[in-house]
């Protein structure tokens, strides 16, 4: 099984997966990666789902056929494959252990869960987070957010993921963790950045 983008007009995603579906009986496997994210607006906070991909969506097939590709190509929104519609390829083997990873938390994957160690640096505990934190470029503790640098093909994306703090005390070995498991100092300046 192979993994190909199909890329979609940003915002008509539902519309697009919701044709697909309806009008070839769900003889295509579509995957819509999105991520939960807590919104503080007025004094309230709701949880909002946002796409970690923009216009990306993800089809899994063996191939994709001519048949295949003119069926996906009539529905809303539709823009191109990736890489090009003359050069449909599928997903490399890291993008696609990148997918997979999201994939085993469902299509909406939700906030992960953390702790900071003595040197106030973040700590994966679970979720999707977890294996990603050498990605991660900054992290605001008040929104509750870190944002990674993903890669795609030959695009960056700078995304944003929700996490909720644990309680927990760092314990003793934190001072000893290898580099390869810390991930990014969380210092900021006043105006929010790094």
């Amino acid at each position: 099984m192979n993994y190909f983008v199909v890329n979609v007009r940003s915002g008509a995603e539902q519309k697009y997966l919701e044709f697909i579906s309806v009008t070839y009986d769900d003889a295509y496997t579509l995957h819509w990666l999105r991520r939960t994210l807590k919104v503080r607006k007025a004094g309230r906070t709701t949880e909002r789902k946002a796409p970690i991909f923009p216009g990306y969506l993800f089809l899994a097939a063996d191939t994709v056929k001519p048949e295949d590709f003119s069926r996906l190509r009539k529905g809303p929104g539709f823009q191109r494959f990736l890489e090009s519609n003359s050069n449909i390829r599928p997903l490399s083997d890291d993008d696609e252990r990148m997918i997979l990873h999201f994939l085993s938390f469902g299509s909406v994957v939700s906030v992960s869960r953390v702790r900071f160690d003595r040197n106030d640096r973040i700590v994966v505990v679970d979720g999707p987070l977890m294996g990603l934190e050498g990605r991660i470029e900054k992290v605001d503790k008040r929104k509750g957010r870190a944002r990674v640098r993903l890669d795609l093909y030959k695009d960056s994306f700078a995304v944003d993921f929700g996490f909720e703090v644990l309680s927990k005390q760092p314990s003793e070995n934190d001072a000893e963790e290898p580099r390869s498991e810390r991930a990014a100092d969380t210092s900021t300046t006043a105006d929010g950045e790094r």
